[in-house]
């Protein structure tokens, strides 16, 4: 109900927001220029058209309008595809599905094979002569079964009756199905079984209970169609069991098998070991007269009347589908509902591509703290002692640094604590202060790592990338360095980095250094050396000290660069994170996907893009606002 409020209301915001957009262009001066920035300005109305072209996609394509306005469409579709299934496996030895009879198509391999095994056994040099005149005689033999199986004076009455039989079965079931009638009332115990089997399946869409489940097509019939349709999917289903029971072999196919089993067993056995060959030829043999013998060959025409039966269904069901064969079209874009066995699946985009409704109930449950994802939150806080994050701080070695040696414990057992040990419990963390909130679970791990590595790229990649656009032997010394590693993809880095730093957030935040490390350089040695000369030399001759300069000229000039150079960095630095949590991690945002990935959970997959994609615009928009304030004076001339 929600999905379909939500779609109509969109669908207003787009017509409204072009209608505005329409209105505003009218108003505009025929004169203006056309690079005039000030065109650029605003746009909040196509914003939203844009945005909601974007969402209207995504509910058509993920069938969350079906969902919405046709909620049981999924159930009756269902249903359909157990018919189409039942009725796939009987299509498929007519010309129907397929471009000729299976009985023909059958035939035709067993003679190319008979073909070719004959010419083997003709050119090979392993075997005697003898050997060859007998094998080439059961080849015969198995070539002459055949026509015994599509001669039509052979085929016996009781085979007759059965596919008559079977022909009826069909016709009749065409006639009932378009019955309002039908299928007949169950027994009122079978139906209330039903209806407590239907209290206990679940709606169309994932589960809202459990991040696993991802079973999404209730398949028990919930409407009168979806009724008349599984009955006719479970008579089709009969009907194709028995007619692959069938077979035709009538009394003189049945002795020449006999013979060709019985001549070709007595020969193999009286091979000794020195005749390999021409025992697996014997065996090829024989395996191609079981092939037949297994097979569905009946005589030309002999199934036109159930191939007439099976057209004449399949013209009455796709009738009876009615307006739900216009909801599979119009609304089931780019694939439908498809069964195997008695279960039913989605083939197609609304396979890989969840529907909002059911991925934003997914994003709600994986938010609770208390589910998550493997035991650990999507975003929630925990009370962590100060001292903890003093001891994180602070190195080790300052308590090493102190006087003296750290206490020896008494006679008695105790332990006199000095000030050498007091430091150390400092630097350790190891007292107690007072606790605070501390952000934790996978969203803040991976910003953390992306944020740490981000800022330790800049404050290392500026100052040098500044001191190489400044400095020619800077330059000349650290550039070879730089562009070495720099086209490395970082995902070649990784396996090396999380080895030796471990896969710990140490290793992680490490290899995104490196990524943002040569991105800032390159920034800052633009940006430095870019700086036009004519300022430098006008701040010299105005009496500036080289750091007046540097700070007052140079640097702001460099801005710009920089800013550009962390706004890529930071794009560079999710997509690297991702990369290495998928390598090595048990927390953070690729973790998350990967695992997800393994096991399908489409719906988890997609929240993990859309987090980092929303995390990754918050570092832009913050960046923007930087640039605004730190350099207001860029693109103004």
């Amino acid at each position: 109900m929600l999905t379909g409020i939500i779609t109509f209301v969109v669908i207003f915001a787009v017509i409204g927001s072009i209608l505005y957009g329409r209105k505003l262009a009218k108003t505009e001066k025929l004169d203006a220029v056309f690079g005039n920035p000030e065109r650029a300005k605003g746009g909040v109305h196509w914003v939203i058209v844009g945005s909601s072209f974007l969402l209207l996609t995504w509910l058509y394509y993920s069938w969350d309008m079906a969902k919405s306005f046709y909620p049981q469409s999924a159930n009756e579709l269902c249903q359909v595809a157990k018919v189409n299934d039942s009725l796939l496996s009987l299509k498929y030895l007519f010309p129907i599905e397929e471009r000729e009879f299976k009985s023909t198509s059958i035939i035709k391999g067993e003679n190319k094979n008979i073909q070719k095994l004959a010419n083997e056994i003709k050119n090979s040099p392993n075997i005697r002569e003898q050997d060859k005149t007998t094998l080439l005689k059961f080849i015969a033999k198995t070539q002459q079964s055949i026509p015994l199986l599509t001669n039509i004076d052979l085929l016996e009455e009781e085979t007759k009756s059965q596919i008559r039989d079977l022909t009826n079965r069909i016709t009749w079931l065409t006639e009932d199905f378009q019955k309002i009638s039908y299928p007949p009332i169950k027994s009122i115990e079978e139906e209330n079984a039903r209806i407590e089997a239907l209290k206990k399946q679940g709606k169309w869409g994932a589960s809202a209970t459990a991040v696993e489940n991802t079973v999404e097509i209730p398949t028990i019939p919930e409407t009168k169609m979806g009724l008349k349709f599984d009955a006719a999917a479970k008579e089709l289903t009969l009907i194709s069991n028995d007619f692959f029971k069938l077979r035709n072999h009538n009394y003189k196919y049945k002795q020449l098998m006999k013979e060709i089993k019985d001549e070709i067993k007595a020969y193999r056995s009286s091979l000794d070991n020195t005749q390999e060959v021409a025992s697996a030829l014997a065996k090829d043999v024989l395996k191609i007269a079981r092939r037949i013998e297994y097979a569905s060959i009946f005589p030309p025409n002999t199934l036109d009347d159930m191939q007439k039966s099976i057209i004449e269904f399949d013209e009455v069901q796709k009738k009876e589908q009615g307006v739900l064969r216009l909801v599979d079209i119009f609304l089931f874009p780019a694939g439908t509902i498809v069964s195997s066995g008695p279960n039913c699946s989605e083939q197609g985009s609304g396979r890989w591509l969840p529907k909002p409704s059911d991925t934003f109930n997914k994003f709600v449950l994986l938010l609770k703290p208390s589910i998550g994802f493997k035991n650990v939150p999507l975003i929630w806080y925990e009370m962590m002692d100060v001292s903890k994050i003093v001891g994180f701080i602070l190195p080790d070695w300052i308590a090493d640094a102190m006087p003296g040696a750290y206490p020896i414990h008494n006679a008695d057992g105790t332990v006199t604590p000095n000030f050498k040990s007091k430091v150390l419990s400092v630097v350790t963390g190891e007292f107690k202060l007072f606790k605070i909130p501390v952000p934790m679970g996978h969203i803040w791990d991976s910003f953390l790592r992306v944020l740490l590595g981000l800022v330790l790229g800049i404050i290392f990649g500026v100052p040098l990338g500044l001191f190489m656009g400044l400095n020619r032997f800077a330059k000349g010394f650290f550039d070879p360095l730089i562009e070495l590693y720099r086209p490395v993809p970082p995902l070649a880095w990784a396996p090396l980095v999380i080895t030796v730093f471990g896969i710990d957030n140490v290793g992680k935040v490490f290899l995104l250094f490196m990524v943002s490390f040569s991105i800032m350089i390159i920034s800052a040695r633009a940006g430095a050396a870019g700086t036009q000369l004519s300022k430098i030399h006008a701040s010299h001759s105005l009496g500036a000290s080289k750091w007046q300069i540097l700070r007052h000229v140079i640097f702001p000039n460099s801005l710009p660069e920089i800013l550009t150079g962390v706004r890529v960095a930071v794009g560079m630095c999710w997509g690297t994170l991702v990369a290495a949590e998928f390598l090595a991690g048990t927390t953070g945002i690729g973790f998350v996907e990967n695992v997800a990935k393994k096991y399908f959970q489409y719906e988890v997959i997609w929240i993990t893009i859309f987090v980092m994609g929303m995390l990754g615009l918050l570092f832009d928009v913050a960046l923007r606002k930087i640039i605004d304030k730190t350099i207001p004076w860029h693109g103004k001339g």
